[in-house]
């Protein structure tokens, strides 16, 4: 069976990927900061015959590391970097905005998943589909820009965009793609209720993009219908 590998997988899109990748008979590393608490999670797999869930703050690099020597020998077919956060608030708008803050939302969204690509390479390495993703969004991109505001966001996601794409580029020879992916306006925590695309909607769609795969798009930028999008 292959093998994929999702953070923040205990809730949203994340939670939505593990569901259907189980039901698609795949083994599911499911990365959560706590998974005591995770509950939906673990009902996804009561037996855990396909699921196995692990304890994981992507923004903390030598648990990473660890979670890499833990993971020593197994192969991942993709490697699913899922977990992010928004970071701008109303009550911190130009003027008063929190600079640690911003430094943890690059951490999270932009070095993270750049960090988890490096520390499991061997594992993509041996697997069969060697796909890296980055569930990105159209934030991030500078040409869609029209209307300014959230500056954390935007630019974490406009620099994940720009090291994803070199990864495209540097990882050409191990045969490892990479794919930058918008999941659309979707109806989670961070979408809010008012989103019109629903998470297995949105999982759905980037799943099919994620099978239909070929190494002709290694570094393009691709919303959920399978849309290109403007940088």
């Amino acid at each position: 069976m292959p093998t994929v590998l999702i953070t923040g997988a205990n809730r949203g899109l994340g939670l939505e990927f593990c569901r259907q990748y189980l039901e698609s008979g795949w083994n599911v590393l499911a990365c959560c900061r706590s998974p005591t608490a995770a509950i939906d999670l673990q009902e996804l797999d009561p037996a855990q015959g396909q699921l196995s869930i692990h304890a994981l703050d992507v923004s903390d690099f030598n648990a990473v590391d660890a979670l890499a020597a833990s993971l020593r020998g197994t192969a991942i077919d993709i490697l699913l970097n899922n977990a992010g956060v928004y970071g701008d608030t109303r009550d911190r708008p130009f003027g008063r905005l929190d600079y640690a803050r911003w430094a943890e939302v690059l951490r999270i969204n932009t070095l993270a998943p750049v960090k988890l690509a490096e520390a499991l390479l061997p594992n993509l390495k041996a697997g069969q589909r060697k796909l890296v993703i980055a569930v990105s969004s159209l934030m991030g991109s500078i040409a869609d820009n029209g209307s300014g505001g959230s500056p954390l966001y935007r630019s974490s996601k406009s620099a994940l965009n720009a090291a994803m794409k070199s990864l495209s580029i540097d990882l050409k020879v191990p045969g490892i793609g990479v794919l930058i992916l918008h999941p659309g306006w979707v109806r989670t925590d961070m979408g809010g209720r008012e989103a019109p695309t629903l998470p297995a909607e949105s999982v759905a769609g980037m799943r099919r993009i994620i099978d239909g795969y070929t190494p002709a798009q290694s570094g393009r930028f691709l919303d959920f219908r399978g849309r290109e999008l403007p940088w």
